[in-house]
């Protein structure tokens, strides 16, 4: 093995989970004598997503927030209501600055190796660790992962749905949106492509990222995004002149799959390593748990599996409502309108995030169709 192919750490995926991740183990200021690889298959700007969390401090990456709001609205054609969910604020980063940010503070330190290449195979035994791209076998004491290769092969009762969305970036030429709430879910739209709403992430008067979402089994045509997107645009803003300043395609896997935390040395970390909300696909605060949890366990010289911030609990919660959107028991218009007419939105956040009591669980889970989701629960606890 040639000494250039040999690190302490590899890297394999230089997306949010991969980046996150090394820009803490730079931060923490005790992995400089470290050598690292950073691999990824293609240079990604980012400038094509962005990611939406909330918390209730400032977070980690706080200087990368674009636009914050503590006012969200929920709505449905019979339910419309606005919360304000201080302490939480409803945050988003850009991907475009935050690979920019991230590769920056990468540059600055010599014992980062940042390679494209087309990632091949990857081995977590002990004492043999590596990775082969483009011919050249790397090895390391760890290598940390977040590429998906393959769409997991699914066992009796798993479910896997796709949240896919496309956005717009839209500038109109009157003011119409209100720049002070954030729009969470709007089912105020067609249903028969299944569970489909749009969030509206105003950033001014004129400009705001209009979101046309879908929890489905499998994809549209191209042209039914854009036509979803057009046809809330005419309905709710009709009359308004606007323009495309920039657009974003996404496709997120909702699965209850139990993704392993590690393969001996090869830790997975990202959606790869189930730090994906099965039930919203929300996964940026689950990376950010995540890899702080790593680092601190590296310093510590603790096992690196097993410290995903979900639990048996949560994951259990979120198979039982992938399996009631999954099978249309109730519509998931009517289960969303339902969860947000009973309960305030900050204890629905709580829940989202995995940070609920059993007590506050249970507020929240009576809040629902009794009788779809017990069977649903019924059909996952038995495997039936």
């Amino acid at each position: 093995m040639n000494a250039s192919h040999k690190y302490d750490y590899i890297i394999a995926g230089a997306g949010c989970a991969g980046l996150s991740l090394l820009v803490r183990l730079i931060a923490s200021g005790r992995f400089a004598d470290k050598r690292i690889l950073l691999l990824d298959n293609k240079s990604a700007s980012g400038n094509e997503k962005t990611w939406c969390f909330w918390e209730e401090t400032r977070g980690y990456f706080e200087e990368l927030v674009h636009k914050e709001w503590d006012t969200i609205s929920f709505k449905s054609k019979h339910f419309v209501k606005e919360y304000n969910i201080a302490p939480y604020r409803y945050k988003m980063i850009k991907g475009g600055d935050f690979f920019t940010h991230c590769h920056d503070i990468i540059r600055q330190h010599n014992n980062i190796t940042i390679v494209q290449g087309t990632i091949e195979n990857l081995s977590g035994k002990t004492g043999d660790t590596w990775v082969q791209y483009d011919g050249i076998k790397a090895t390391a004491d760890y290598i940390f992962n977040s590429i998906l290769f393959q769409t997991p092969p699914l066992r009796k009762k798993e479910i896997l749905l796709l949240q896919h969305f496309k956005g717009w970036f839209v500038e109109t030429f009157e003011p119409v949106f209100n720049p002070r709430i954030a729009t969470f879910m709007d089912f105020r739209t067609s249903q028969h492509h299944g569970a489909a709403f749009v969030y509206v992430m105003p950033f001014t008067a004129h400009q705001a990222l209009v979101e046309y979402t879908l929890f489905t089994a499998s994809l549209l045509e191209p042209k039914e995004y854009e036509a979803g997107i057009r046809d809330y645009m005419n309905h709710f803003y009709p009359s308004v002149d606007y323009k495309i300043l920039q657009q974003e395609f996404g496709i997120i896997p909702m699965t209850n799959h139990p993704f392993p935390s590690a393969n001996g040395n090869v830790i997975h970390i990202g959606t790869a390593g189930g730090q994906t909300k099965a039930s919203t696909g929300y996964t940026f605060q689950f990376i950010q748990k995540h890899s702080e949890a790593l680092v601190n366990a590296l310093i510590k010289g603790r096992p690196l599996s097993g410290l995903s911030p979900s639990t048996k609990k949560f994951s259990f919660y979120d198979s039982v409502l992938l399996n009631v959107l999954a099978t249309n028991k109730v519509p998931g218009d009517k289960v969303f309108t339902q969860l947000f007419r009973k309960n305030d939105a900050k204890n629905i956040l709580r829940f989202l995030d995995n940070q609920t009591s059993f007590s506050e669980d249970l507020r929240i889970i009576t809040s629902l169709p009794i009788f779809p989701f017990f069977k649903a629960a019924t059909e996952q606890i038995y495997k039936v």
